[in-house]
């Protein structure tokens, strides 16, 4: 039986308005979509659920307002196990809302209202549950300064980073220096390292710029191209896990959980790459975000169909 490494996601919860639609509309445009779903989601969230659903022992670090979706975002995370104990409930305030489109060639496009996810401050994240994982994990939903304060400990307690940095911004070289494992698809790879990423190629290219930044490993996803993982002595491209793709929201996220989760197990980042992948691929089947994220169960009969 593996074992369950303890996992800390410092993260977003948000409640996901998905409209499905044939095609994005243009600005000033109406169109009829096919259908509308609420469901949980939010980085921090996503990622949480990924990695508890694959066996880690996770605890969710975050904010969500006083109001009804506040309430049904933690009854999702407490029905998947995870340690709420650390979640703050904000006063007044609205939980985190993301508005997706979601069309026919499974391609999203997001907006998101951060409401109570602005409100994660530094002296929420010094907390037991981060000094004594072995891993974090962090996004950029929540403000720069709480998710430099949270490696900061986490780097003093021997606890290691994994960061998403999604959406992409622009952040201090302090930050890239406090991260053992950066995963980031070909946007966020193209802003932040300044190299335009769209090949294999070019994905070596942006790599080498993050790790030149303090970074120890990169993590970089190419969707059909598949992902590319590349350390100072060391760099493996591994090819896509082919599906067809229904929506794509989520997939990084649950890359990013079930590549945690498999390196808290022991693995290498090669390896642990690979695990995640098929996590991934199975969630792009499915619709929403964390209505799409597979249970172990679930990965292991994808691998034995797909081997």
């Amino acid at each position: 039986m593996k074992p369950s490494p303890a996992i800390c996601v410092v993260g977003s919860i948000n409640m996901d308005l998905v409209f499905r639609t044939p095609r994005m509309p243009v600005a000033g445009e109406t169109i009829s979509g096919h259908e509308f779903l609420q469901i949980a989601g939010g980085k921090g969230a996503n990622q949480a659920v990924a990695a508890a659903r694959q066996g880690a022992r996770t605890t969710l670090v975050g904010c969500v307002g006083d109001d009804a979706n506040g309430l049904q975002s933690l009854d999702g995370l407490k029905r998947d196990g995870i340690d709420i104990n650390h979640i703050n409930t904000i006063s007044g305030c609205a939980t985190g809302v993301a508005g997706i489109f979601v069309d026919d060639q499974a391609r999203n496009c997001i907006v998101i209202a951060p409401g109570a996810n602005a409100r994660l401050t530094p002296d929420h994240v010094d907390n037991p549950a981060l000094r004594k994982a072995q891993l974090l994990i962090c996004q950029c939903e929540t403000p720069v300064p709480t998710i430099q304060a949270a490696m900061e400990i986490a780097q003093r307690h021997g606890v290691e980073v994994v960061f998403n940095p999604a959406p992409a911004i622009d952040l201090p070289d302090a930050i890239f220096k406090l991260v053992n494992y950066l995963v980031v698809n070909e946007t966020e790879a193209t802003q932040i390292s300044g190299v335009a990423v769209n090949s294999v190629d070019t994905a070596r290219d942006a790599a080498q710029k993050l790790l030149a930044r303090g970074v120890h490993c990169v993590l970089l996803t190419l969707g059909d191209q598949g992902v590319c993982v590349c350390s100072a002595n060391e760099f493996h491209h591994i090819p896509a896990i082919k599906v067809q793709a229904v929506d794509t929201t989520a997939a990084g996220d649950t890359f990013v959980g079930a590549f945690a989760t498999a390196i808290g197990q022991g693995l290498t980042a090669l390896e642990a790459a690979r695990e995640a992948q098929y996590s991934a691929a199975l969630t792009v089947t499915r619709i929403g975000a964390q209505s799409s994220i597979p249970h172990r169960a679930e990965v292991e009969q994808f691998k034995a169909s797909h081997s």
